[in-house]
């Protein structure tokens, strides 16, 4: 709206006004409209204060150690770069501190803008670029265990629990949204909340070996296994060698490749109970998995600040490929307690399933062979 007709609305509603009044409001509207007060941003941010820090500075802003952002940024540098010709871009380097902060803080992009001297459609282009080229990194960083890694998880997850043959731990998890503008009500998860879903397996060193995420909130964990391509994993046995199983809570179906736990309806024998408190204790690596991921990358935390919904599950999966990067650079990050293994009494949560035999059978005699230690 021009100047003049803002004085003109101001001064026909204020028309019993003294003209000396006038003249003086009239000169505060000119000078607040025609001198465009610039935000004040923190200068030189990047360039200037991120290289003084030291690595445990860096890691407490970052979440990660300078080494694995180095590692990191020079495998997705090329990406970063823009080949078209137009005005200067934002140094690579600069495009991912970005995007770490983003993922690393629940800050909104107000913020987010102030420290790094940037306007809004600059963070959410720079994170984006991230984003998408993290994602390709997925098939190298989130993998499927070959033959001689299947051996070294069945014993980690042996020696930490004691339950045989465990290829890897799978649950699920909600990440908040605020509320969508279409279709609100299919996000809303059972706890009221709105929300997309992750499904993931790890391995026994909290690594994610699967993942899965873009789900609503109000799917079913049984659900969201059916329409992901774990499904399919079960009847491959080449997936599952020397006779190998994931772990689930009770959302999931028994299998002969995916054991869950006895339900609780009072009358469980003493090697039942056993069975149930060795398989929670080795299923608490999920679990962790999630609370170092979310610990890490406190944008998941809380309500993640995105309009987006088509690419929510997009930064997801980048965050869990940085999860994973970091635990292979020896990267890990503190603060999670440790978790006690409890017995398993969760009822079905809305759909009923058919009892599998064969994985009836291998989970009664995983049952028979185990060793107490539920007392």
């Amino acid at each position: 709206m021009a100047i003049q007709q803002c004085c003109d609305i101001i001064f026909s509603s204020s028309s019993d006004d003294s003209e000396d009044d006038s003249n003086e409001l009239y000169e505060y509207v000119v000078q607040n409209l025609e001198t465009k007060t610039a935000i004040p941003r923190l200068q030189n941010y990047v360039e200037t204060i991120v290289p003084q820090f030291n690595d445990g500075q860096f890691k407490s802003h970052f979440r990660m150690l300078p080494t694995t952002f180095e590692y990191v940024l020079t495998i997705i540098a090329p990406k970063l770069k823009r080949m078209k010709p137009g005005y200067k871009s934002i140094s690579p380097n600069k495009q991912f501190l970005i995007a770490i902060w983003k993922m690393a803080t629940p800050d909104s992009y107000r913020s987010i803008c102030e420290k790094f001297g940037v306007g809004r459609a600059t963070a959410l282009r720079c994170i984006r670029r991230v984003i998408v080229a993290l994602e390709m990194l997925a098939p190298v960083f989130i993998t499927w265990p070959n033959e001689e890694k299947v051996e070294e998880i069945k014993n980690g997850f042996f020696s930490n629990s004691t339950f045989p043959n465990v290829l890897g731990a799978i649950d699920g998890t909600h990440i908040n949204i605020p509320a969508p503008h279409d279709h609100q009500e299919t996000y809303v998860n059972r706890k009221g909340h709105h929300s997309i879903q992750l499904q993931a397996v790890c391995d026994h060193k909290c690594r994610f070996i699967h993942c899965y995420a873009g789900n609503v909130g109000s799917v079913h964990d049984q659900r969201v296994f059916r329409l992901s391509e774990l499904k399919n994993y079960l009847d491959d046995a080449t997936k599952f060698p020397n006779n190998t199983h994931l772990i689930g809570d009770s959302a999931y179906t028994l299998h002969e490749h995916l054991m869950v736990p006895y339900r609780d309806n009072g009358h469980l024998t003493q090697k039942q109970k056993n069975f149930n408190f060795c398989h929670s204790s080795a299923r608490m690596a999920i679990e962790r998995s999630f609370g170092f991921l979310k610990g890490r990358f406190r944008s998941l935390l809380t309500t993640l600040d995105m309009k987006r919904v088509d690419l929510i599950p997009k930064y997801i999966i980048a965050c869990c490929i940085l999860h994973n990067i970091c635990l292979l650079q020896n990267d890990e990050f503190p603060g999670l307690p440790e978790t006690t293994p409890v017995n398993e009494n969760i009822q079905a949560r809305g759909e009923l399933v058919a009892i599998n035999r064969q994985g009836a059978f291998k989970r009664d005699n995983l049952c028979d062979q185990l060793p107490f230690r539920h007392i």
